[in-house]
């Protein structure tokens, strides 16, 4: 016969630890996931991937969002003039920022910009945020 692991009573001690903890963890998994997404999303909006600058004419500004509300629009940038414009999606997460933009829409404006790659689609629909607005002299 095989030698023996420890007494039954030993064994059921054994496998009720291992079970608490089993049952530990799984209680600790949902808090674990939800620090982990809290940390990503903390780390999208508030490190940018680069910054620049755009000119052109914002031809679409308006506030969307089912939840997290945000400004979102299109800067059409025309290298010259009878040309097909580009167009540059941005978002704009501060309400100054938004209401200067609304002040100067048609006029030319350059906008400075942080590029934010891996936002979660809630908190904006474009991954360049605005941050900066300037009207430009035609």
């Amino acid at each position: 016969m095989p030698p023996s692991t420890g007494t039954p009573r030993a064994r059921s001690g054994a496998l009720k630890r291992w079970l608490r903890r089993i049952r530990v963890l799984l209680l600790l998994l949902p808090l674990l996931i939800a620090a982990g997404i809290a940390l990503y999303v903390v780390g999208t909006l508030h490190f940018s991937y680069s910054t620049g600058d755009r000119a052109g004419y914002v031809q679409k500004f308006s506030k969307k969002g089912w939840v997290c509300k945000t400004w979102e629009g299109e800067l059409a940038m025309v290298s010259l003039p009878g040309t097909a414009p580009e167009i540059f999606a941005f978002s704009v997460r501060d309400e100054a920022t938004a209401a200067e933009i609304n002040r100067h829409i048609g006029e030319r404006l350059a906008l400075t910009y942080e590029q934010h790659k891996g936002v979660p689609s809630c908190f904006a629909e474009s991954e360049y945020f605005v941050v900066k607005v300037r009207p430009l002299q035609p």
